[in-house]
C-alpha cells in the first residue's frame, strides 16, 4: 500500500470512529516508515482502533491519555488522567516504567518501547510528522495471532 493512500484511509477511519479490520492495520503498518527512538522523545496523546482485539477498551477504562518519552531510559508508558484533569504516570498498571530501543519487528528495525516490569514491547512507525502507529507485542498480548494497534499524536 502506498503511504499517501494509507494516510487517506487512516484519516477516514479515525474520522468515522476508528473501526478497522485487523488485516488493514497490518497493511498500514507495512506502509509506514520506521522511526528512531531519539525522534519520538516528548509527550504523546494516545487513542485506539476498534478492530475486535480483546485488549480494546482497557486503556480507555483506565482513562489513558498517552505516553511520555522523557529520555531513552525514562519512559512513562501509561499516562492517565485523574478526575480533576491532572495527568499521572500509572506505574501500577504499567508495572513500572519503560525504555526506548531500536528493535527488529517484521523484518524492520524501528523505535520500540520495552516495559520494565512485563514482557511487552510497543513498536512504532511514523504515519506523519506528528503521528505514530503503535503495535503491542509480547507474551500474552496477541489475540488469536492478532496484535493490538494504537495511535500516538504529539501532545
Amino acid at each position: 500500500m502506498d503511504i499517501d493512500v494509507m494516510r487517506t484511509r487512516f484519516a477516514e477511519v479515525r474520522a468515522a470512529g476508528g473501526t478497522v479490520a485487523p488485516d488493514e492495520l497490518d497493511e498500514w503498518w507495512a506502509a509506514c516508515a520506521t522511526v528512531r527512538p531519539e525522534d519520538i522523545l516528548g509527550a504523546w496523546r494516545g487513542s485506539e482502533f476498534v478492530s475486535g482485539h480483546s485488549f480494546e477498551g482497557r486503556l480507555a477504562r483506565a482513562r489513558w491519555h498517552g505516553k511520555t518519552f522523557t529520555s531513552l531510559t525514562d519512559v512513562a508508558p501509561i499516562v492517565c488522567r485523574r478526575d480533576d484533569g491532572e495527568l499521572f504516570a500509572d506505574t501500577e498498571l504499567a508495572k513500572g516504567g519503560a525504555s526506548l530501543w531500536t528493535v527488529e519487528f517484521r523484518g524492520e528495525s524501528t523505535a520500540t518501547m520495552i516495559y520494565d516490569g512485563q514482557p511487552v514491547l510497543d513498536h512504532f512507525k511514523r504515519v506523519d510528522e506528528g503521528t505514530l502507529l503503535g503495535v503491542m507485542n509480547g507474551k500474552g498480548v496477541q489475540d488469536a495471532g492478532r496484535h493490538y494497534y494504537f495511535v500516538l499524536e504529539r501532545d
